[in-house]
């Protein structure tokens, strides 16, 4: 009994850190009902309690399991919390003791101390639990405790020497950067302005940084952190020629700073400058001569969008030209020669390569090539081949999962399945999240996993981390997109390492063994396109639920979209549209008079006024006005998103890369999608969905084949209704189908027992 009760008590905290009440409730109560005293139990269904806002039943349940087992740091810790919420603070307090008696390293239990010390008035005793904290444990959170508690007795002074040592250990926070700013405005300090800027910036508060920013350069010049920052919120906000200007200022007194204009090219690029942005990285070579991160990012300058088609014959061409200069020239004999290059590689990607809709595998073997010398000439530990680790008696398969995007994005959303619906008995997940960004998601994949880390910036951190953990399997859910993940995935961390379609490309790296895919989603000749070894699970691959639809709030004359217009949605990134593709548009429009082409814009304008050019050359070639037919709405929030994929009659893929969870969700919602099949993968994902629901109708083979589909979908009702209807039959083998799972588990079985 005693196994059966620590699994469902075990579960019920699973469930209580997960947000999953109810169900922790009734393995909470299952417990009581075979043991009713269970002490542990009683606390699991207080804390639950507590969190529901159910104060009186969370004390009598902590109470009672203090009753049963005074032992409980936990118990005691709680109990504080809700006696605190009850206004019971001096009970609190002897709570709070009581956890530190029973465990003095309850670290938490210190600052809840600390913190009602302060409401009752007894600041001593508040300054002593903080630095007990800190001397155990020192943390950001404890710091700027104790900052609050010098402001409070007007110690300014000591309150900025406690900030600033919070922020040492918590760089950028925008909670410790505000405390700063109060605290120096409370010394009529310049700095003031100048933290309240940088607070305001990390929370996207970009007028309110501006304003801030402004102040402080009356009477100051920034550093180099001031115009990076400063000129991000003019970009946030669209206002590009202020964004330039401040890059120039602050190159103006910074001429050597490489990350100002490694900034200020990203930005250029980014509002459709390309070539002033070659000419920004010349004036920076022109200074600092042996930069090779401006040489690369000179050389990797393609447009986010092409005006016309013979652009990408042109960059293309100029890329692989300079390209191979620099890795003739790059060498690796010297330390500092080493630095450079490893610096050079840390700062962007060829992510605009791959939207050209060509075979990229030589190129990216040729700069996957080089990125691993690179990294082999500063991490030589790190590139040597592993052995295989003996599985013991009983031990799990041990499978790493690697990724920048463990959040909220289409890598994180897609990806999920293989760890949920994973064989917990046969397999042990790592999950190492390298990104900056968290959200609900992130702690969803904490949660799964069993054992997950989270190291943003520090790739020696993560490789040690690693090969710590002493895998069999390391999985790359996408490469291509973060600088960082190309560099780690050029090394040998794991004895057998893969990398999944997050970016749907061939990695060129030659520490990739295999590159996981769709069958569904591959041509038949797709292994020629990959320098790792195809694996194709069945189907899609993925376990994907059916999303959940949230009810329409909104109507199409809210977005300007007429009730009788036939509406074609087409919400791909605008670099996936390739000019000479924009024909179809009004091609559509010719043959659907009542057609309205509904595009989602570019977050940078002038990028998106960029794609209302081509649209205007191409509806006026036919003799059509583009404004009569197209609106480019504004980015969209999911909800808004979910509206217009509800609302439109017919959806409209991008030729040579489609999109993946677009079209997922676009198939939820039972929307006809006319798609291409491409030559390669990422050209052919929608194809592959709507194959899985048996709604090959509207894939086209050709242009032509194309707008015919699409005309004829446009002026014939109840052939889009007969798609839908068929679509929505489709749902149960497209949803929730875990074969790709099985599928993935028995390769990597197979792959530990041939290598082992």
């Amino acid at each position: 009994m005693s196994s059966e009760l620590d699994i469902l008590l075990a579960d019920g905290f699973t469930f209580y850190e997960s947000g999953s009440l109810t169900l922790a409730e009734q393995k909470f109560e299952q417990v009581l009902g075979m043991d009713s005293s269970h002490p542990q139990a009683l606390c699991g269904l207080g804390m639950l309690y507590d969190r529901q806002g159910r104060y009186e039943d969370a004390l009598d349940y902590l109470e009672q399991s203090l009753q049963f087992d005074a032992n409980q740091a936990i118990g005691h810790y709680n109990l504080g919390l809700v006696l605190a919420k009850l206004g019971y603070l001096a009970e609190a307090t002897i709570a709070y003791h009581q956890a530190v008696t029973v465990d003095p390293g309850y670290l938490n239990a210190y600052s809840e101390l600390g913190n009602v010390c302060i409401e009752i008035g007894e600041l001593t005793q508040a300054e002593t639990a903080y630095r007990e904290r800190i001397a155990l444990s020192p943390d950001w959170q404890s710091y700027v405790s104790l900052g609050h508690l010098f402001i409070a007795q007007q110690r300014v002074d000591e309150a900025i020497s406690a900030y600033q040592t919070a922020l040492e250990l918590q760089p950028r926070h925008p909670d410790i950067l505000s405390s700063l700013g109060i605290a120096f405005a409370a010394k009529n300090h310049p700095d003031s302005s100048l933290y309240l800027g940088f607070a305001a910036y990390r929370k996207q508060e970009y007028e309110s940084a501006i304003n801030h920013y402004q102040q402080f350069q009356k009477t100051h010049d920034g550093e180099i952190d001031f115009y990076l920052a400063l000129a991000d919120c003019y970009q946030q906000l669209n206002r590009w020629k202020e964004a330039i200007y401040t890059y120039r200022q602050g190159i103006a007194l910074h001429r050597e700073a490489v990350e100002l204009y490694l900034s200020f090219i990203l930005a250029l690029q980014n509002c459709g400058q390309v070539e002033q942005a070659r000419q920004v990285a010349d004036e920076g070579l022109a200074v600092l001569p042996y930069c090779l991160s401006l040489k690369l990012e000179k050389i990797r300058l393609f447009p986010v969008l092409y005006e016309k088609s013979e652009q990408l014959e042109f960059y293309r061409h100029r890329f692989i030209g300079e390209l191979d200069d620099l890795i003739k020239n790059c060498s690796l004999k010297t330390e500092f020669s080493q630095i450079q290059a490893l610096n050079a590689i840390a700062v962007n990607t060829n992510f605009y390569l791959q939207y050209q809709g060509k075979n990229d595998l030589a190129l990216q073997q040729k700069y996957g090539q080089f990125v691993h010398q690179v990294m082999a000439a500063n991490y030589p530990q790190w590139v040597k081949p592993l052995p295989m680790p003996t599985l013991k008696s009983g031990e799990r398969i041990r499978i790493g999962y690697i990724s920048a995007c463990l959040q909220w994005h289409t890598v994180g959303m897609v990806f999920s399945g293989w760890l949920e619906h994973r064989n917990r008995e046969d397999f042990e997940v790592y999950c190492y999240d390298v990104g900056r960004q968290r959200d609900r998601l992130t702690e969803w994949f904490r949660i799964n996993s069993d054992s997950f880390y989270s190291i943003p910036d520090d790739i020696p951190a993560v490789c040690q981390q690693i090969q710590q953990d002493s895998l069999h399997i390391l999985v790359f859910l996408d490469i291509g997109m973060y600088a960082p993940m190309t560099q780690l995935a050029s090394l040998r961390l794991a004895p057998i390492q893969c990398v999944a379609w997050g970016h749907p490309i061939t990695s060129g790296l030659p520490t990739q063994d295999y590159f996981i895919s769709s069958d569904l989603m591959e041509p038949e000749d797709a292994k020629t396109h990959y320098s790792e070894k195809l694996i194709r699970l069945p189907n899609l691959g993925i376990y994907f639920p059916k999303p959940q639809i949230p009810e329409v709030n909104k109507n199409r004359v809210d977005y300007g979209i007429p009730n009788d217009a036939v509406m074609y949605l087409s919400c791909q990134s605008l670099f996936k549209y390739l000019p000479q593709y924009d024909i179809i548009f009004p091609a559509i429009c010719q043959g659907v008079a009542k057609a309205k082409l509904v595009f989602i814009g570019h977050k940078s304008n002038p990028i998106t006024a960029q794609f209302c050019q081509r649209l205007d050359a191409a509806f006026t070639q036919v003799g059509l006005d583009y404004q009569e037919f197209c609106i480019v709405l504004s980015r969209q929030s999911k909800r808004d998103y979910w509206n217009l994929l509800s609302m439109a009659d017919i959806g409209l893929d991008t030729f040579e890369f489609t999109g993946f969870l677009t079209t997922l969700e676009a198939v939820a919602v039972n929307l006809p999608l006319v798609t291409h099949l491409g030559p390669f993968m990422r050209g052919r994902q929608s194809a592959g969905i709507l194959k899985r629901v048996g709604a090959t109708e509207t894939v086209a083979q050709t242009l032509q084949d194309y707008i015919k589909i699409a005309v004829t979908l446009g002026l014939n009702r109840e052939w889009r209704e007969a798609i839908a209807t068929k679509i929505n039959e489709g749902h149960q083998w497209l949803y929730e189908d875990n074969t790709g799972v099985k599928a993935l588990e028995d390769f990597y079985r197979t792959m530990v027992k041939e290598k082992g």
